[in-house]
């Protein structure tokens, strides 16, 4: 079974998101008009860099109120779990997301968006002041949340309809330009934490 957000069109799984500041909904358009930069993360919150074919990425996950999820997304960073992988689902208006291994592969492209890693976080680690605003990165699940795995998302717009129902892991930091740029399968040359630069 695919991940998927409720209300939108399935093509696989969820992604990472984050608050970027005050959110001041665009009346005409209903996007967030929100600086291009956010404030710096927070002490004690780990920061992973997502670089693409279209630019860098910089998330702040929120250790402190989802430390199980962000203790895998970790895991998962640190052994390049993401490097390769492609973008399957993109759509304008909404999010962006990634996390499924098989989209390294085009001959398995009919199954990409609902394999993961193969371990799910096993809690759903959902937190009400974090909410579904332009940059909040959440996880995928495909009914559950506390069997979210890899798959995460990033979201372009807000979507308050999905508070509560995903575990908010993170917010972008710097880069929300390339989420808008993004285009379905677009590649990750490289995934790493900040400051602990890119493994072998």
């Amino acid at each position: 079974m695919k991940h998927k957000v409720p209300g939108a069109r399935v093509l696989g799984a969820v992604v990472l998101g984050a608050v970027l500041g005050a959110s001041v909904l665009s009346a005409r358009h209903g996007r967030a008009s929100l600086p291009a930069e956010a404030p710096g993360a927070q002490a004690g919150n780990p920061v992973v860099v997502v670089e693409t074919v279209k630019g860098t990425i910089e998330i702040e996950l929120y250790a402190k109120d989802a430390p199980k999820t962000v203790a895998r997304l970790l895991e998962l960073f640190r052994t390049n779990f993401y490097r390769g992988q492609r973008f399957h689902r993109v759509e304008p208006g909404f999010l962006i997301q990634v996390g499924d291994p098989a989209t390294r592969d085009f001959t398995k492209r009919a199954r990409w968006g609902a394999g993961g890693s193969g371990r799910s976080i096993g809690v759903a680690e959902i937190v009400a002041k974090h909410r579904h605003v332009r940059g909040a990165v959440g996880m995928a699940h495909a009914g559950n949340a506390a069997a979210a795995d890899s798959q995460f998302y990033i979201m372009r717009a807000a979507r308050p309809s999905l508070d509560g129902k995903y575990t908010i892991v993170g917010r972008v930091l710097s880069g929300m330009d390339v989420v808008d740029r993004t285009a379905l399968n677009d590649m990750i040359r490289k995934a790493y934490v900040k400051g602990e630069g890119q493994r072998p």
